[in-house]
């Protein structure tokens, strides 16, 4: 029989002893919200020319938004990229 008891500890307490586990959150949010965004974009049939031209910005901060491996977008463009689809984006403090 398996036994039912953690052992060990979480892979969040892993990441927190090497010191990784904001970064890691941070990257996975990120992610998130660029994989949404793309959604939004494939779902109201926007290409990254008018979603830039909506966003009153250049296709290659449109590309840095939609790249998960791009930290560097602030929340000020995620908020405008969310209203060129049609959406909101919410944040919340747990």
């Amino acid at each position: 029989m398996i036994n039912e008891k953690n052992i060990g500890s979480s892979f969040d307490e892993f990441l927190a002893a090497d010191g990784l586990l904001e970064s890691v959150e941070e990257q996975a949010i990120k992610e998130i919200i660029a994989d949404q965004i793309a959604q939004a974009m494939k779902d109201e049939g926007i290409n990254k020319t008018t979603m830039a031209k909506r966003m009153k910005t250049s296709r290659q901060a449109l590309d840095r938004l939609l790249d998960p491996e791009n930290m560097g977008v602030t929340l000020h463009t995620m908020q405008r990229a969310a209203a060129a689809v049609g959406r909101k984006l919410t944040l919340q403090l747990s």
